[in-house]
């Protein structure tokens, strides 16, 4: 009985994919019997807008290769060593701001005793400032204490 039930099933599926072939068949010839559709001629500036003249695209590069360019500025962590407990983040800001802004000063602590572990690291916005820091820097004498600033590297 399930095998008749089966075998109905699968001639109702055949008769209808027979249908939708027939029906596609049907939609493809009344397509070709209606001809290619009508093409709309249109100009360049509909399909981009105005486009400016040859002297204008000029004129424009020109001023733009004369304007100045600003430079990207590069951020340049340093790192400061040699520090006495005493030194904190604001101190290392007020020292290290005379050669730029510093988008970060942090003083590294441990994390047991929350005490200094004797280093930092300085962020300054400009890596130009950063150089003029380590050259000016390195050998200062903070809190009776030679400090060591040098460019922090990776791990």
């Amino acid at each position: 009985m399930s095998r008749n039930n089966y075998s109905q099933e699968k001639k109702q599926r055949a008769s209808e994919k027979a249908q939708k072939k027939k029906a596609k068949a049907e939609r493809r010839k009344q397509r070709q019997q209606e001809g290619p559709e009508e093409f709309q001629i249109v100009s360049a500036e509909d399909i981009v807008g105005r486009l400016p003249s040859s002297a204008d695209a000029m004129r424009m590069i020109e001023e733009r290769a004369s304007a100045p360019k600003a430079a990207a500025t590069v951020p340049c962590k340093l790192f400061v060593g040699s520090l006495t407990d005493i030194v904190t983040e604001e101190v290392l800001r007020d020292i290290f701001s005379q050669f730029g802004k510093i988008s970060e000063a942090a003083v590294i602590r441990d994390r047991n005793t929350n005490q200094s572990r004797g280093f930092a690291f300085v962020t300054f916005e400009n890596r130009h400032d950063g150089a003029k820091a380590v050259e000016e820097m390195d050998g200062y004498e903070l809190d009776g204490h030679n400090i060591s600033v040098k460019v922090a590297t990776g791990r």
